[in-house]
């Protein structure tokens, strides 16, 4: 059965830095494709970053660019978001989920199958 599970989130100062992970079980995870989302109270869920395979190129929302980074260990069967220089903006509930690698044609809510329960992450001082 696949599941993913994620963990990493908590309150941080901004400028400060928190790491996410999401371990998937029940599928070879070097066949599906990972992506990285966030909702923040009152709106709609929004891609952050997404790989289809390693080795591709992983798209990054504007907004994070230079600051989060997604890496993913096949064997390991586990996926990583890296956050830095947080800001209050950042501050959501984030979900990993993955998809067969050939169906995501973009990083967005609609083309990703499977989701986990997400992890909060809260940026104030």
């Amino acid at each position: 059965q696949l599941q993913l599970v994620e963990s990493g989130g908590g309150l941080v100062q901004p400028g400060g830095s928190l790491r996410l992970s999401c371990a998937v079980s029940g599928i070879n995870l070097d066949q599906y494709a990972i992506g990285w989302f966030r909702q923040a109270p009152g709106k709609e869920r929004e891609g952050v970053s997404c790989n289809r395979v390693s080795g591709a190129d992983t798209s990054y929302k504007r907004a994070v660019k230079g600051r989060f980074t997604l890496s993913r260990d096949n064997a390991r069967s586990m996926a990583y978001l890296q956050m830095n220089s947080l800001k209050p903006e950042d501050t959501a509930v984030y979900y990993c989920a993955v998809s067969p690698y050939w169906r995501p044609t973009a990083c967005k809510v609609n083309d990703y199958e499977n989701w986990g329960q997400g992890t909060q992450v809260t940026v104030s001082s």
